[in-house]
């Protein structure tokens, strides 16, 4: 009997243990709010709701307990879907999506004003913001938690501010030695 209760607080403790390695999602505007009072670079996932490649970085790669922890401490992290209908307010401007048609939610519809303003041209798409909401870069294309973890050390440290050559970034991507676990 013992054993049995040992087992099952085993059980629980791992099932909530999975529990707390998701990121913690916010919107674009919560994520700049939180920036005045705690600076932190924003991670934004620019994805769409018929996007495979998509689908599989929220479920290998955001899900990931080495990704999600690393994000959840040093990024506010924002999920934007690209071709939704929201209403999104960035540095004094109001973004929003007038082509969208109710009856395309779940396929292709237009692209958001805020995609087309950060030259988003292909899916999925993250982008990088340092702590004042100013663009850093996209990433595009799927990324595996290794290569996710790249670019989020590379941003979150500042390295990329050295680099104003390919060269140099292909020496960084050489030397860089991956620590999460896939």
């Amino acid at each position: 009997m013992k054993k049995i209760g040992f087992i099952l607080l085993l059980a629980t403790l791992t099932s909530v243990s999975g529990i707390a390695q998701e990121i913690k999602w916010v919107s674009l505007e919560q994520a700049l709010e939180l920036q005045k009072k705690t600076p932190k670079k924003i991670m934004m996932d620019v994805y769409t709701s018929w996007c495979g490649p998509c689908k599989m970085l929220d479920k290998n790669t955001f899900h990931n307990p080495d990704v999600a922890d690393y994000v959840n401490k040093n990024y506010y992290a924002v999920k934007f879907n690209a071709e939704g209908n929201d209403q999104v307010s960035y540095k004094g401007k109001t973004f929003s999506n007038p082509g969208y048609k109710p009856e395309l939610a779940s396929r292709r519809n237009s692209a958001h004003e805020l995609t087309r303003y950060f030259q988003v041209s292909a899916y999925p798409t993250i982008i990088f913001m340092d702590e004042k909401g100013d663009l850093i870069a996209p990433i595009r294309g799927y990324q595996q938690p290794n290569q996710l973890e790249l670019y989020l050390k590379l941003f979150k440290n500042d390295d990329h501010k050295d680099m104003d050559s390919q060269e140099k970034f292909n020496d960084y991507y050489k030397a860089f030695k991956p620590e999460f676990k896939s």
